[in-house]
C-alpha cells in the first residue's frame, strides 16, 4: 500500500499548491472590491486541516485472502477502492494476498503466530480448528446489531452452517452454497477427438477421452494437468468431512445411518485411486503435479465446482477460446459446502465493527463488489450494462470472486447468461442435503488429536490426490500413522456427537 499513500500525499500537495494560488487570485479581486476578507482564507485552512484530521481517523483494514500473482496496478486498483468506501462507510481496506499454492502455510502460520489482522478468509478445511485456537471472533450479536443488512441477505439455513456450539465465527460468503461439480474441456479437443460429453458420468468414463487427448498430442502435453494445493478438485464430494477439513474422515452423504468411516479404505475411493495413479503412470497427469503451486493457463481439462455460466471467465482468465462444461456431481448442501468460503474477523482485532460494515457493504454494494472482484474499473474491466453486466479486458486480477462476498450483486461477465445468478439461486434451491446436514463436530476436546490427525494427512496428500503415490501401498500407511496420531478417538467422538445431534 505504500504506494496508495505516496499516491494520496502527492494529492494532497497538490491540492494546498492549488489553494494557495486560488487564494491569490481571490485577493487580487478583493481589491476589485469582491467582498471577500481574510476570514475566508483562515477557513478554508481550516477545511483542509479538518478533511486531513478525516483521513487520518479512517481505519485501515488488514484482509489475508488468497489469489494468483499481484498485478502492477494492484495498488491503483486497492485506492480506487479506498477512495469510494472512506466516502461511504468510513473505512479502507489493506488486501495481503496469500498465493494459491502458499495459502495452506501461510495462513496456518498468521494465525500460529498471532500476527494481527482483521479480516481473514477460510473454509471448512481450516475454520472449526482455526476457532477452536481462539482466532475469531464471536459476531454472534454483533452482526445483527452493526450490520443488519448483511444479516437480512443471507438465509438462516447458510448462517446455520457456519455455526461452530451454537455462535457465529464468520460471514458466509452466500453463492452457491451447495456444491456442484463440473468437469470443464477445452471445445477444440472435444471436437478433435469426437468426446461424447453426454456419456462422461464417472471417472472411469474419464480415461479414454484423457488417453485419446494424450495419444493424439504428445509426450510432453498433460490431459489432467493436477496442482498440489487442490489434486483432483472434488475427488471425495461423497464424503460429509463433518466440518474437520480431514478428508480422510467422515459420512457418505447419503448414509441414512450417519457412520462415520475411514474414507480412504471405502471400495469407491480406492478403485478412484487406483486410476488416478495409474494416470500418473502413463503421463496423463503432470509428473511436478505433487509439488506444483500454481496450474498453467491453458488447461485442456480441469475439474472444479461451479455453477452455469462459470465458463465464460474461465475462457478469459484460461485463455481458451471455448469451454464445455459437463456436470458430475450435485448440487448438494453440507455443513462444510457452506463453509466452503467464509471470512472471519480476528479475535485481537481493533475494529471489529468496521470489518463488519465493510463485509456488509461488499455484500449489497455493486460498484464495490465488482471492483473487489474484477479490478481497476477501465483497465481490468469495463462497464456494459451499469454494474449488472461487465466485460473483462485482462485476465491479471489476482482475487478470487467466489471468496469475497455474494454473487447476488455481482455482475455477469459479458458472455454468460444473463441470468446466470439466478440460476445459481436456483441451484441451491434444489439441492438435496446431506443425511447429516447441520452438523459440525465440537473438537474443543479434541485439538491435540485433530492437530496430529491433519499433520499426518500433510505429509502423505499431495502425493496421493494427485496419482503420484500407489494407494494400495500408501493408503494403508497413512491409516496406520493417523491412528497412531488419534485418529480413532476422533472417529468415535464424532458418531456419539452424531448420534446426539439427532437423536
Amino acid at each position: 500500500m505504500k504506494k496508495s499513500w505516496k499516491l494520496l500525499s502527492t494529492l494532497c500537495i497538490v491540492m494546498l499548491l492549488m489553494s494557495s494560488l486560488a487564494a491569490c487570485g481571490g485577493s487580487n479581486s478583493k481589491s476589485e472590491g469582491s467582498g471577500g476578507d481574510a476570514n475566508s482564507t483562515a477557513q478554508t485552512n481550516s477545511g483542509n486541516t479538518d478533511k486531513a484530521k478525516e483521513t487520518a481517523d479512517i481505519p485501515t483494514l488488514v484482509w489475508w485472502t488468497i489469489g494468483g500473482q499481484v498485478p502492477d496496478n494492484f495498488d491503483k486498483a486497492i485506492a480506487a477502492m479506498n477512495e469510494y468506501t472512506a466516502e461511504k462507510i468510513g473505512v479502507k481496506i489493506d488486501i495481503k494476498v496469500a498465493s494459491w499454492g502458499d495459502w495452506d502455510t501461510k495462513i496456518n502460520t498468521i494465525v500460529n503466530t498471532g500476527e494481527p489482522f482483521d479480516i481473514m478468509f477460510t473454509n471448512n478445511t481450516k475454520y472449526n480448528q482455526q476457532v477452536s485456537m481462539g482466532a475469531f471472533a464471536d459476531i454472534s450479536d454483533l452482526v445483527q446489531s452493526e450490520s443488519p443488512e448483511l444479516y437480512k441477505l443471507i438465509p438462516e439455513k447458510v448462517w446455520d452452517g457456519t455455526k461452530i456450539d451454537g455462535k457465529i465465527y464468520s460471514v458466509p460468503t452466500y453463492k452457491d452454497s451447495s456444491v456442484t461439480q463440473y468437469w470443464v474441456f477445452d471445445n477444440k479437443f472435444v471436437q478433435k477427438y469426437g468426446i461424447d460429453l453426454n456419456n462422461i458420468k464417472t471417472l472411469q468414463d474419464l480415461d479414454k477421452p484423457l488417453r485419446d487427448m494424450k495419444a493424439g498430442e504428445g509426450k510432453s502435453f498433460y490431459p489432467l494437468p493436477l496442482t498440489q494445493s487442490d489434486g483432483f478438485s472434488g475427488f471425495m464430494n461423497s464424503y460429509d468431512d463433518l466440518t474437520l477439513g480431514l478428508q480422510p474422515i467422515g459420512v457418505k452423504f447419503d448414509d441414512p445411518s450417519r457412520k462415520v468411516v475411514s474414507a480412504l479404505e471405502q471400495p469407491d475411493v480406492m478403485e478412484n485411486l487406483k486410476l488416478l495413479h495409474q494416470w500418473y503412470k502413463d503421463g496423463i497427469i503432470n509428473p511436478d503435479a505433487p509439488t506444483k503451486g500454481e496450474p498453467d493457463k491453458g488447461r485442456a481439462f480441469f475439474s472444479a465446482q461451479a455453477f452455469p455460466g462459470a465458463e465464460a471467465n474461465w475462457q478469459i482468465t484460461e485463455g481458451v477460446e471455448k469451454y464445455d462444461m459437463v456436470k458430475t456431481f450435485g448440487p448438494l448442501f453440507t455443513t462444510s459446502t457452506i463453509q466452503g468460503s467464509l471470512n472471519a474477523i480476528s479475535s485481537n482485532s481493533k475494529y471489529k465493527k468496521e470489518a463488519l460494515k465493510y463485509l456488509e457493504l461488499v455484500n449489497t454494494d455493486p460498484k464495490l463488489r465488482n471492483m473487489l472482484a474484477f479490478g481497476e474499473l477501465g483497465v481490468d474491466y469495463d462497464n456494459v450494462n451499469g454494474e449488472k453486466v461487465i466485460e473483462r479486458k485482462t485476465d491479471t486480477w489476482p482475487l478470487a470472486a467466489y471468496t469475497q462476498g455474494t454473487f447476488f450483486d455481482l455482475a455477469v461477465t459479458k458472455g454468460a447468461p444473463e441470468d446466470q445468478w439466478e440460476q445459481v439461486r436456483k441451484l441451491n434451491e434444489e439441492a438435496s442435503s446431506s443425511s447429516i446436514l447441520g452438523f459440525a463436530l465440537d473438537i474443543s476436546n479434541l485439538s491435540t488429536e485433530v492437530a496430529n490427525t491433519k499433520a499426518v494427512w500433510d505429509k502423505y496428500r499431495y502425493e496421493l490426490m494427485t496419482g503420484a503415490s500407489d494407494p494400495e501401498v500408501m493408503v494403508p500407511k497413512i491409516v496406520a500413522e493417523m491412528k497412531a496420531a488419534g485418529m480413532e478417538a476422533i472417529m468415535k467422538a464424532a458418531q456419539e456427537q452424531i448420534e446426539a445431534y439427532f437423536k
